[in-house]
Order: C-alpha cells, then sequence, then structure tokens
C-alpha cells in the first residue's frame, strides 16, 4: 500500500502565517456557500415554473404593501412637522431679526 503524503522535500515548508490560514479559512467558507448555492439552484430547477412564479407574485404583492405603507408613513411625517413648523413660526416671527 503506498503512502498519500507526498514525497519529503529537502526543504520543510514552514507552518502557515496567520493571513494564510485567514485565507484559506475564506476559501473553505467560499466552497461551503458555494455548495449550499448548488443545492438551492438545484432545488430551484426541479420546482415547476407555475409554482415559482405564484411565490413570486405573493412576494411582489407582499413588498408593493410594505412600500406603500413606508411611503404612507414617509408623508405623515413631513406633512406633521409641516403643520407644527407653521405654528411655530406664527408664533415667534420677530426673532430673526434680532440678532444682528
Amino acid at each position: 500500500m503506498t503512502d498519500p503524503s507526498p514525497a519529503p522535500t529537502k526543504h520543510a515548508s514552514p507552518p502557515c502565517t496567520p493571513l494564510e490560514q485567514e485565507v484559506l479559512d475564506e476559501y473553505s467558507r467560499l466552497l461551503s456557500n458555494l455548495q449550499k448555492l448548488s443545492t438551492s439552484v438545484s432545488t430551484l430547477a426541479d420546482r415547476p415554473t407555475a409554482e415559482i412564479l405564484d411565490g413570486l407574485r405573493l412576494l411582489e404583492r407582499k413588498t408593493s404593501l410594505v412600500c406603500t405603507l413606508l411611503k404612507a408613513s414617509v408623508y405623515s411625517i413631513v406633512l406633521q412637522q409641516q403643520i407644527y413648523g407653521g405654528e411655530e413660526g406664527e408664533g415667534g416671527g420677530g426673532e430673526e431679526g434680532e440678532e444682528g
């Protein structure tokens, strides 16, 4: 039976530096993420197109609802600030000219 390890050389390689080890760890995580992505793509490829489209339509409706609610909230906040700003502007109109 042969030994699968590489043949020893004259110069033994030093252990990895922390930076080299960090790079190797990143490559390991990248490999893991690519395998997960491959599995997900394979799962999606096996599903019928109609089912995917139905899911995307539902997601689109939910997203548009959230967008509409966010716009309404922002509009409400801006409107309230304008109302309160108008009330404060009427009550303290003479303060700007007194500094000079």
